[in-house]
């Protein structure tokens, strides 16, 4: 009698160890750094049903703040246009087929750096480049801005035809400021392909 409650005793301990084991919830699935570079697409087509809010705005902006710059002055700023009046107005300053293009994005961030920072000591260019550093610095921005988006399920596409003149009006972009790019800011209807990319062999070299 007693060898059997010993059997069903070591049974039931050894069920009820199986069943927390089972019972423990799975990881979730963090995508790496590679997967979202990855699945990174420049895209022309967004869900007009998925809105961003100001909070993941400012996430994805605090996020691109994170990047690299000439002596860490930060020149690149940032214009999230989100209500429907401004997004109108906007999306007329960005070429006939780039409207198109973004006709249902949500977010359009217009970027800017100050000028004569970036690249520049005690008030003079340090070297040939002179702004071209602050366009340099604010292409990293660009960088990390596009990447945290994606990790965050929402997509991009960066526009260099625009109205710069017209931007700064409507926006109330100061002088002191050049105008970048415009950057929409939403979620993809479906997935273009990857577009091919040159031969590593040609574009590093060993010295």
């Amino acid at each position: 009698m007693k060898t059997l409650f010993r059997f069903f005793l070591a049974a039931a301990l050894c069920g009820t160890a199986l069943a927390g084991c089972t019972q423990a919830p799975a990881p979730s699935a963090v995508p790496s750094f590679d997967d979202i570079v990855a699945s990174r697409r420049s895209i022309r087509q967004y869900d007009p049903a998925v809105k961003l809010t100001q909070d993941e705005v400012k996430t994805i902006i605090a996020t691109s703040q994170e990047a690299p710059s000439w002596a860490n002055v930060q020149p690149a700023r940032y214009y999230a246009v989100m209500t429907e009046e401004n997004l109108s107005a906007v999306k007329e300053l960005v070429g006939p087929g780039n409207a198109r293009n973004v006709a249902d994005a949500p977010v359009l961030i217009v970027t800017t750096f100050v000028k004569g920072t970036s690249g520049f000591f005690r008030g003079n260019p340090a070297n040939e480049i002179g702004d071209g550093w602050g366009a340099y610095d604010t292409g990293l921005a660009h960088a990390y801005l596009i990447l945290k988006a994606r990790e965050m399920g929402y997509d991009t596409l960066i526009m260099g035809m625009r109205d710069s003149d017209k931007l700064r009006s409507t926006l109330g972009i100061p002088d002191t400021e050049e105008v970048m790019a415009v950057i929409s800011v939403g979620k993809r209807v479906s997935d273009p392909e990857r577009p091919s990319r040159k031969p590593l062999e040609q574009v590093l070299v060993f010295k």
